[in-house]
């Protein structure tokens, strides 16, 4: 009987074995042929068997089909199709390369494209080319990658020109936004009217709002993949432009031709320097003046920069290492010096200033294994810190005073993870993989430095450092099942590690794909997400005054799930149609308490905050174009956004200030030759919720001789009504672009004219009590405080 076991399991796996050997693996690279890009998501069929394959975030594919002759078509939106035949006999290793093609050839080719939408099995997932990203019309003319995700259905924007993104009823550090795999913190420059994110350096652009692959975690509503330019490999191009505020400046090329490139990419505003000799003037002016007393001399900083490299290193078929890096900041600085004309000894100086930026750094190593099996490496570092200085020096001859006080916090991550990917056959695609991550939390300090004559004071105020650890792991198939349905089911698994408290998480996925004809599909998903890090702030705050800080014994992990059910279609293949209804319940979501802030040190932060409910549910509608000469989307939501905290409006729940419940956007541009365009951008809005004054009364004065004195004046009071129960007025808005290009000697000049606003209107910002006599009486108001007029703009840009 014991030698009959290995002769019976041999004979079951000979068939097994038999279908091996009539088999065998297609796998390379699909690259851009002028630069060696790698090109994400790209299609690879194979027109015989028609099954298929994308490529992943490193442009890496693997398809394993029958051996002998098949015919192979290569695919990607606005390049030129690629068709071979292959005689297959064994693994073979083909690279492709494919070049941009014109509009004919690429609807041509849509009918046989792998990637369409209701092929996808990942519901709630939208892609954005940045080349269309590019041609959106911007303010100041600023292309902006978050502006540009505010225009798609799901996903509201903050105050007027503010960039935040609030997805499907989330908060914004309930987004988990990625430059090159690492996260970004803070995302905002001047305030929120700019994003960090310089158009130049990136190539790719992808937002998740539900149903989230296993791979990703840590965050309630959002994915956002932004893949910076990999360098040219064969030879060196530039781009850059002159705007109203600002200057950018792009290369890329080889450093070892087909083996090493770089990219390296900056931009910086000039406000200060176009205000510098104003300034000078102006304080010449006063120091001649006659009446002057003193001498001034001012000193002003205030721009923003952008630093962005990558050194992409083929070491050879199966090796490639990447290094990226980013820098920027906002720099804020004033200093003012009067000097007493006659006594020089005794002068007077103010300072005040405000710095705040981002540091990421990546490390990648991708391994091709096998044929079948890929493997990246990461090794990851994350930083933001924001500091904040205000101070004075006083001297009257010898005696000096002095005091300065500065406020920093910030948060920094170290994380390192590794990422598989496996493709056995056209019906799986299996990825793997664990990480973790070191964070250190600086949640605000005041320092406080004083000198007065001979007496000295250093100390320093507020929370202290914190340090948490997050190890991660996942797992997840993407198959093809029975009856065309296709499935992506996979587990994420996390743990988090703070002052000794351990708190751990299992959290399933689930993306479902019905095909019900050629062109139409049914699509589903389920999936729950924890988020382990919070970030307190101020909801009428416009400076990047808010905190990152961790759960804690006190602060409990904010948690999620969410459902979504949909359809997609592709209608004459050219337009992607999509409609979803959604539904996500939020638990332990986090906010000040009533009248509590990040301002003041009487209380550890933990004490400001309370914790509560949030659920969020709608129906989004979207249709998007991204070939030929009329490219752009329609996106239309209908929504409701709620959140209930027992120590908040009596425990009541209440709409969230970004609570729209309806929400339009068209965003189309239109290249009416090879050297012009034109395109234009719309949106409509309900007003935000607020909170505003319901009624007043009158307190009399109260005095220690005769109590509470009737006769004397007496004291308004307002009282404030339901949170966030009325409505600012509707919110809409007209962008406008023109762009000319022309073909010069050497490089391609472009001139881009936009107008923000283009009607002028005067959208609410926020809404203030006032008055007005009627009648002779004085009877309160609401009047309305916009921010953003009708703004023109006009940049100058090249390309070689």
């Amino acid at each position: 009987m014991c030698k009959k076991i290995p002769i019976g399991i041999i004979a079951l796996c000979l068939p097994m074995l038999v279908v091996a050997q009539r088999t065998a693996t297609i796998s390379g690279f699909i690259e851009d042929a002028k630069s060696s890009e790698k090109l994400i998501s790209a299609a690879l069929v194979d027109i015989k068997s028609r099954a298929g394959v994308v490529t992943n975030t490193y442009g890496f594919y693997s398809l394993t089909l029958p051996v002998g002759k098949t015919t192979l078509l290569c695919t990607y939106v606005g390049y030129t199709s690629q068709e071979i035949t292959v005689n297959l006999r064994r693994d073979t290793t083909i690279n492709f390369q494919i070049t941009e093609g014109s509009e004919l050839a690429a609807v041509e080719v849509s009918a046989k494209k792998q990637d369409r939408i209701e092929q996808r099995v990942q519901t709630s997932q939208i892609v954005v080319p940045i080349e269309q990203i590019k041609k959106i019309p911007a303010l100041l003319g600023e292309v902006d990658v978050l502006k540009a995700l505010q225009l798609l259905p799901g996903v509201q924007a903050g105050g007027e020109g503010q960039n935040g993104l609030y997805v499907r009823g989330g908060s914004p550090d309930q987004n988990l936004i990625l430059l090159d795999g690492v996260p970004v913190y803070n995302v905002s420059h001047i305030g929120g009217l700019f994003s960090v994110f310089n158009g130049d350096a990136i190539k790719n652009v992808t937002l998740t709002k539900g149903g989230f692959p296993a791979r990703y975690g840590g965050r309630l509503s959002s994915i956002i993949e932004i893949d910076m330019k990999e360098g040219n490999m064969k030879e060196f191009h530039g781009e850059g432009g002159i705007g109203l505020i600002s200057s950018r400046l792009a290369i890329e090329g080889p450093i070892w031709k087909d083996k090493v490139s770089f990219m390296v990419s900056g931009r910086r505003t000039y406000v200060d320097l176009i205000a510098a000799p104003l300034i000078a003037a102006a304080v010449k002016s006063n120091n001649s003046s006659r009446n002057a007393k003193t001498n001034t001399s001012l000193g002003l900083a205030l721009y923003f920069y952008d630093l962005n490299a990558k050194i992409n290193w083929k070491i050879n078929d199966k090796h490639r290492i990447y290094l990226s890096a980013y820098n920027g900041a906002d720099i804020f600085n004033v200093d003012l010096t009067e000097t007493d004309k006659v006594n020089t000894t005794t002068y007077n100086r103010t300072k005040a200033g405000l710095e705040w930026g981002n540091i990421t750094t990546a490390l990648r190593w991708n391994w091709i294994v096998s044929p079948k099996l890929f493997a990246n490496t990461t090794l990851t570092y994350s930083e933001y810190k924001l500091n904040s200085i205000a101070g004075y020096e006083r001297q009257r001859d010898t005696a000096l005073q002095a005091a300065t006080g500065k406020y920093t916090s910030g948060i920094n991550d170290v994380a390192g993870r590794i990422d598989f990917d496996y493709l056995p056959n056209p019906k799986h695609r299996i990825r793997f993989g664990a990480g973790v991550v070191h964070h250190t939390y600086n949640p605000g300090a005041f320092q406080v430095d004083a000198k007065i004559n001979a007496f000295k004071l250093d100390t320093t105020l507020g929370s202290t450092t914190t340090f948490s650890t997050e190890p991660t792991a996942y797992m997840e198939d993407e198959m093809q099942l029975f009856g065309g349905l296709k499935a992506n089911i996979g587990l994420h698994a996390s743990a988090f590690n703070v002052q000794g408290i351990w708190y751990s998480s299992i959290q399933p996925r689930l993306n479902l794909n019905l095909p019900l004809s050629n062109d139409l599909s049914l699509k589903a998903s389920f999936a729950t997400m924890k988020q382990y890090i919070n970030l307190l702030t101020n909801e009428n705050a416009g400076l990047p005054t808010d905190l990152w800080v961790p759960s804690t014994a006190k602060i409990k992990p904010q948690d999620s799930w969410q459902a979504v059910i949909g359809a997609a279609k592709t209608v004459n293949n050219e337009y992607e149609v999509s409609a979803e209804v959604y539904y996500k319940k939020m638990n332990n979501v986090i906010s000040y308490k009533e009248g509590a802030s990040f301002f003041g040190v009487q209380n550890n932060w933990e004490d400001k905050i309370v914790q509560g409910k949030g659920e969020a549910y709608g129906l989004e509608l979207f249709v998007q174009k991204k070939e030929g000469k009329l490219t752009g989307w329609v996106g239309y939501t209908l929504s409701w956004n709620n959140r209930q905290f027992d120590d908040i409006n009596s425990g009541i729940a209440y709409p969230f200030k970004y609570d729209r419940r309806h929400d339009v956007k068209i965003v189309a541009s239109y290249q009416f030759s090879k050297t012009f365009s034109f395109s234009a951008n719309w949106v409509y809005g309900t007003g935000n919720s607020i909170t505003l004054y319901t009624d007043a009364f009158t307190l009399p004065t109260i005095t220690a001789q005769r109590g509470f004195d009737f006769n004397s004046t007496q004291y308004a009071v307002s009282a404030v009504g339901e949170r966030n129960a009325y409505r600012m007025p509707a919110y809409h808005r007209l962008d406008v672009g023109f762009e000319w290009k022309k073909q010069k000697r050497r490089y391609v000049r472009t001139w881009s004219v936009g107008v923000y606003n283009a009607y002028n209107r005067a959208n609410p910002y926020s809404l203030f009590q006032d008055s007005q006599t009627v009648n002779g009486r004085d009877v309160p108001v609401y009047r309305q405080f916009s921010l953003i007029p009708f703004v023109p703009s006009v940049s100058w840009g090249f390309k070689f």
